[in-house]
Parts: C-alpha cells; structure tokens; sequence
C-alpha cells in the first residue's frame, strides 16, 4: 500500500523547486494533489506531465498573502476530493542576506508577508477542513534560519516566527488529531538558490558550510516531508526536522 493512498494534499510554492517535488512524490504514493503558486505557467506544464504519467495532481494560481486566494484553494479540495488531509506551507522568498540596518520597511514585510503570514492564512484556512476529516498533517517548510542566526534579518525573522507559530498549533490541536511539524532545511538546490548563488559568487561558501560540502538535492527534503505527511510519523508533533547535512551541528 502506498504511503498516502486516499489522502488530499495540498502544498504551496510548487511551480518548482521543493513544492514542485514535494507534490509530485505525494502523488507517487498515493495522494491527490493541489499544487499552487503564483507562477501558474510554470506549474502548468510540469503539472500536465505528471498527469500524462497518471499521477492526480491539480493546479492551481494562488498568492499565499491573499485570504480569499487561499478560500478558492480549500474550497477546490473539497469540491473536487471531498476532504482535506495534509496542508504544506512550503511557499516561501529568500533575498539573499540582508542585515538590520540595510532591511528597508518595504522589504521587512514582503518577506514576512510570503513566509509567515502566508502560513498562517492557509492554516486558519485550512484547519476546520482537517478537523473534519477526522485530523491530519500540516507541514510549515521553515529553514535553519529559524534555528540559528546569521542568515538575515527579515528572513530569519519570519522563519523564527513560523518555528513557534508552528508548535504553537501543535499544542492546541492535538486535541483534533491535527499533527504539525516544520522543515528546516540548510541549503538546498533549486532554481531560486542557485540564480542567488551565481549573481552573489557564494555558491562554493555556501556548499563547504555544510560538514558534507555540499547542498540537499528538492528530492531529499521531499521525502522529509512525505514522512511527516504520513501516518509514519503519528506521534510526532511540534517537532522541527532539520535537514542541513550537519551544519547546524558545528
């Protein structure tokens, strides 16, 4: 039996990278997916293929700053699967690092926008619709920014937020069986970072911080979250996974 046979799923920021892996390994085993993001061309074909492959994926244009964008979102997942089961808040900007002094007002609130406000509409959302199919499994994609400073001011900020944001929901809805967890990755491989990397020169940097000397490929921190998704991982709640290849650890 699959992993997640007859659960619906919805997961953010997967017009590429992480959410675009994250969506398409959920569907694999066995779940029925939403796929949203801004970028509603790019999740359109890679989305049409994974159909042609069998696997029942839907797309849809969403902005996770928008509270009637993430209505649509739900309303669609029950319309079309008639229960919601795992929500990935994996949505999510990185500008680089900034520090205090030079983090304008403007960019202070887009990054807090995307990355914790995001998760929480979604959650807010999304949570009456988990409690109605008996429970479930919400992952909040944060990074190792929520654990360790050095990494921004703004972006270490919405991701510190969105760790306690998130163990915070752990504890008042464990009563509904409603499970939620974060992803802290270190860096990781995707279209986003590698553009960062190559207009900044700190693609080697940023590989030897990590004891292994390297980046995660989408693929292993997918699978991260396909076992926070499942029933695998029922008695883990309000836990931070780190997936940073050891960097934390020095």
């Amino acid at each position: 039996m699959k992993r997640l046979s007859d659960k619906v799923a919805i997961v953010t920021g997967a017009a590429g990278g992480m959410g675009a892996v994250e969506a398409k390994l959920f569907a694999k085993e066995g779940a029925k997916v939403i796929a949203t993001d801004s970028n509603e061309e790019k999740l359109k074909i890679w989305v049409t293929a994974a159909r042609a492959e069998g696997l029942e994926i839907e797309y849809m244009k969403h902005h996770v700053t928008s509270e009637s964008d993430w209505k649509k979102v739900a309303d669609k997942a029950m319309q079309l699967f008639g229960r919601l089961d795992i929500l990935v808040n994996n949505a999510g900007i990185y500008p680089g690092f900034v520090d205090c002094e030079n983090t304008s007002i403007e960019l202070w609130g887009n990054i807090l926008a995307v990355n914790l406000t995001g998760p929480f509409i979604g959650c807010k959302i999304c949570i009456p619709y988990l409690r109605l199919s008996g429970g479930g499994s919400i992952i909040n994609v944060a990074s190792i920014a929520g654990v360790v400073g050095g990494n921004g001011s703004a972006y270490s900020a919405s991701k510190g937020g969105l760790v306690l944001f998130s163990k915070d929901l752990a504890v008042t809805l464990a009563k509904d069986k409603i499970r939620v967890n974060t992803i802290c990755p270190g860096g990781v491989l995707t279209p986003m970072t590698e553009g960062l990397m190559k207009a900044t020169g700190m693609e080697e940097l940023i590989k030897q911080m990590s004891p292994q000397g390297r980046m995660a490929d989408p693929i292993e921190i997918a699978t991260g979250a396909l076992f926070l998704a499942s029933d695998e991982s029922s008695f883990m709640t309000g836990a931070d996974l780190v997936m940073d290849g050891g960097l934390v650890a020095r």
